[in-house]
């Protein structure tokens, strides 16, 4: 069996078949659809964007990587794609770009428009998503911030959570004056996800200098204006797809037996 690449060779791999520079979480997609690692985390996106990151800032002149825009990365002329005459390379701050994509900054995670009839509903149901194909599920349960219920694709309901599961505040709305109302939601995370799939922290504090783009971004994802030419800059590489709880197949599948 061939040993798997690291994520510094099948980054530059993607970069250096790029016509472009790309944007990190396209770069992981690449990753993914060429079958160039295996082994990818709950979170490829993040991982890409860390590695680029850390090795700009420590590696300093010797890094492959030059940063070309907010999230958008090429590899340095002579080594795989030069960069485009007409796209201005950014004189970066090594600490300013490594912060820019931190994946830490107010809404860390998020799902939009899942389908009520796919988790199987507890006191603490299971809120399985996944960031993209070939990625490890994640359990979002315990996550803490935002969220929007649907009867189709009107909003009938926004609230909040920060002291309580998540989980279980959805629950609550499966045996309340909402039950019948509602068969989507949406959630915008706070609590950062790790590379294993684990929920961290809240954070003690937020920069305000990132309220206002979170805050846009959150009402862009949710309301999908139709001036609105493009979705929530500070959500695009944090969305993750629902999962299909397995218990809801089993009971379905049950439920088939029973009814022959």
């Amino acid at each position: 069996m061939p040993k798997e690449m690291t994520w510094h060779q099948a980054i530059q791999m993607v970069l250096a078949e790029a016509d472009a520079p790309m944007y990190y979480g396209d770069i992981a997609e690449r990753i993914v659809a060429d079958g160039l690692r295996q082994k990818l985390g709950a979170t490829p996106a993040a991982t890409v964007v860390a590695q680029i990151a850390a090795s700009i800032k420590h590696d300093g002149d010797k890094s492959p990587y030059v940063r070309v825009s907010k999230g958008t990365y090429a590899l340095k002329g002579g080594v795989g794609v030069a960069i485009p005459a007409d796209v201005p390379v950014e004189k970066h701050d090594e600490e300013a770009a490594a912060e820019a994509e931190e994946q830490y900054a107010i809404v860390t995670a998020f799902g939009m428009f899942w389908r009520r009839e796919s988790v199987d509903w507890a006191r603490s149901p299971k809120l399985l998503g996944k960031q993209q194909s070939g990625a490890t599920a994640v359990d979002f349960n315990g996550q803490r911030g935002i969220y929007l219920l649907y009867d189709r694709r009107e909003v009938i309901y926004v609230g909040r959570t920060t002291d309580r599961a998540l989980g279980n505040r959805l629950y609550e709305h499966t045996i309340d004056r909402l039950s019948a109302r509602w068969d989507r939601f949406s959630w915008f995370g706070l609590l950062p996800v790790s590379a294993s799939g684990a929920l961290g922290e809240m954070p003690s504090s937020f920069d305000a200098a990132k309220l206002a783009p979170a805050l846009e971004a959150i009402l862009v994802e949710a309301l999908e204006p139709r001036q609105n030419r493009k979705r929530g800059d500070d959500l695009a590489a944090v969305e993750y797809v629902q999962l299909e709880d397995p218990e809801v197949k089993k009971k379905r599948v049950k439920d088939a037996i029973d009814g022959l």
